[in-house]
């Protein structure tokens, strides 16, 4: 007979031994479960995304298309004389262009402050009815102040738009999918300068009809589509993700989750966030904005400077009018294909300074070769045009979603986003001095002043690659732990994207 201590034992182990058999069925169970769990939620996930892609993206599409039609085709409108029939001096023709960035640069951070209170769909369509209106009635001026007056108000109008949308996208998807967004946006930007140029062409074709000059008519057009793509914004935009009706009930439960928390979205609880001026000091002191801000500075100095007078350029080729504004589309159109890639990649790598460190070069060394060769070489100074284009439009979506993405707190984003732009849209006050008339054929002098520009915007992306990993660092060895819990972007898991 065996002791009784001895039938306990292995009475234990028999125990113990079935109940490790049902904690492996258990557990074999649970994977097949969280791996079907995973499946399910990455199935919704695509087609939420899907929904949310088809519904917000043509909306701002449009607009990103029609801001930037209405801000630089005055480009496309010279080209027809329009300087000429008002009678304006090269001086007053850049005073008009620069009579635009003032108050769109003051605009900038207001518009942000309050697209929570009147909400994006009031405030966007607004912005956008009244861009429209300002720019028709620029194809019914007849001197420089008049020209110069509605220059302003379309800053004015047109000031809140792209960080209230940056803003916008950021509480709608995730850090790892804003750069493929932005980049859907910003390649309507090239779009609309090469759609511009093919617009143009047509008002050279109809000529002076309705007792409107060619020029005329291409303000008209463009200010009548932009109040249709109000309209359109009013009645499309969603203002949150927990009223977007479109949505089904367990699509928004998904959509809500995936941005609350600082693991997977922008911050804790912003939807919830009340209004502190402490926090846009935060976004006004915060040095990542001050480093985006100044490479943005030279990347939007080439870009406007490119829309503005890329069809005098190539004019000054050799090209007639009409085969100038053909020749500004091949540029946008292989641009646009190049923003949409590196986009793409940015978000898959969640890489932003990094892909600029590669992108930027492509324009520098476009400027490089187009600013030291004379027009003997047309042919080869047109290929410049195409690696300009290509470089610095392809370096915008990762700058600005990069901003976006470490920054945390819905009014420090909003700050931070609108300041950059801010600071940034002064290149559109330089540019419009860059390339008169008297530099042409060849502008030396504007081709370099971009390219020390890009150059120096290079060295504030790699500063800035080098301070976010240094942040990293210091959140990793504790240096950050005071802020545990405080669901922005002081929070030791708020990992910065370099």
């Amino acid at each position: 007979m065996q002791p009784e201590s001895e039938i306990d034992e292995k009475g234990e182990k028999g125990v113990a031994v079935k109940d490790s058999s049902l904690s492996h069925e258990d557990s074999v169970s649970t994977v097949e479960e969280a791996l079907h769990d995973e499946a399910e939620n990455k199935r919704l996930t695509r087609k939420l995304l899907r929904k949310l892609d088809t519904r917000i993206l043509p909306v701002f599409v449009l607009l990103v298309l029609c801001s930037f039609l209405d801000r630089t085709n005055v480009g496309n409108a010279k080209v027809y004389k329009m300087d000429v029939e008002l009678g304006l001096s090269s001086l007053q023709y850049q005073q008009g262009l620069v009579a635009f960035y003032p108050l769109y640069i003051a605009a900038e951070i207001p518009s942000n402050l309050v697209l929570k209170k009147v909400t994006p769909r009031i405030w966007i369509a607004l912005m956008t009815f009244l861009w429209g209106l300002f720019c028709m009635c620029l194809g019914f001026v007849h001197n420089f102040n008049q020209f110069t007056a509605l220059r302003a108000l379309l800053g004015l109008a047109e000031g809140g738009l792209f960080p209230g949308m940056v803003l916008y996208l950021s509480t709608i998807y995730t850090r790892s999918e804003l750069a493929l967004r932005i980049g859907v946006l910003y390649t309507s930007t090239s779009l609309s300068s090469g759609f511009g140029g093919l617009l143009a062409r047509a008002m050279g074709s109809i000529g002076d009809r309705g007792g409107l000059t060619a020029w005329r008519w291409i303000f008209v057009i463009e200010g009548l589509f932009t109040l249709l793509c109000a309209a359109f914004t009013y009645i499309m935009l969603p203002n949150t993700l927990p009223t977007a009706s479109f949505l089904t009930p367990e699509e928004r439960e998904l959509a809500i989750a995936r941005q609350v928390g600082v693991k997977h979205g922008t911050g804790n609880g912003e939807g919830q966030e009340k209004f502190k001026w402490a926090e846009v000091r935060r976004g006004l002191l915060y040095p990542l904005t001050w480093l985006t801000a100044c490479a943005y500075f030279a990347l939007l100095s080439a870009i406007y400077s490119i829309g503005l007078f890329l069809p005098t350029i190539i004019l000054k080729l050799g090209y007639s009018a009409n085969d100038a504004q053909l020749m500004s589309v091949p540029p946008y159109a292989i641009a646009a294909c190049a923003t949409l890639a590196v986009a793409f990649i940015s978000d898959r790598l969640k890489a932003r300074g990094l892909i600029m460190l590669c992108t930027m070069p492509v324009a520098i060394i476009g400027y490089a070769v187009i600013a030291n060769i004379d027009n003997d070489h047309p042919n080869v100074k047109y290929g410049m045009t195409i690696m300009m284009c290509t470089g610095v439009y392809s370096s915008v979506p990762p700058v600005l979603a990069w901003l976006s993405n470490n920054s945390a707190g819905h009014y420090k984003r909003a700050t931070a986003a609108a300041l950059q732009l801010a600071i940034a849209n002064c290149g559109g006050i330089l540019s419009v001095f860059l390339y008169p008339d008297t530099d042409g054929p060849a502008f030396h002098r504007g081709h370099n002043v971009i390219l020390g520009l890009l150059v120096a915007g290079w060295f504030f992306v790699l500063s800035n690659v080098l301070l976010c990993m240094k942040i990293n660092r210091d959140k990793k060895d504790g240096k950050y732990d005071k802020f545990i819990g405080c669901g922005d972007d002081r929070d030791p898991s708020f990992k910065l994207v370099l």
